[in-house]
């Protein structure tokens, strides 16, 4: 009994920080799969409209929102501040590269910045989104608590 006794608050602590951990973890993963279940609602939605989306798309932000919230987060997950944005990208190897905004597309509008000459560079929405975790024992754990952020992109 003294031995339990001596033993039970360090397992206590242990399970404790393994509890914390595991639900960061867990959260992280829900925010990412939030910023991608956004920007699938952005393509579903406005890929068959004129593009760019931001402006052409009437209720782009209110769908991407809907769907970001329909995780185990609920409405504690948010869009970042300037999220959606679009930007022109083109493949270069296995790599996006930046090819020009909306404000100031390529000219000429093709990939050749990008090393593809005659290649027309994609239009890609991407989808930023944040939740503020805090930890289940915040005094007994050493998880503390955090933004967590995450991003996803879709070609429109």
């Amino acid at each position: 009994m003294i031995e339990f006794a001596l033993i039970a608050p360090i397992l206590v602590l242990l399970i404790v920080n393994i509890l914390d951990f595991t639900m960061i973890i867990w959260d992280q993963m829900e925010t990412d799969y939030s910023a991608q279940m956004g920007a699938q609602a952005a393509y579903k939605t406005c890929s068959t409209r004129t593009l760019p989306a931001t402006p052409n798309c009437p209720g782009l932000t209110t769908t991407i929102t809907t769907a970001i919230q329909s995780t185990t987060l609920g409405t504690g997950v948010s869009l970042a501040a300037g999220s959606p944005s679009e930007t022109y990208y083109c493949v270069s190897g296995t790599t996006l590269q930046s090819v020009g905004s909306y404000s100031s597309p390529p000219s000429p509008f093709d990939c050749s910045a990008a090393g593809n000459a005659g290649v027309t560079p994609g239009d890609y929405i991407e989808v930023d989104v944040t939740y503020a975790y805090s930890p289940i024992f915040t005094g007994l754990s050493l998880v503390s608590a955090q933004t967590l952020t995450a991003k996803s992109m879709q070609r429109l």
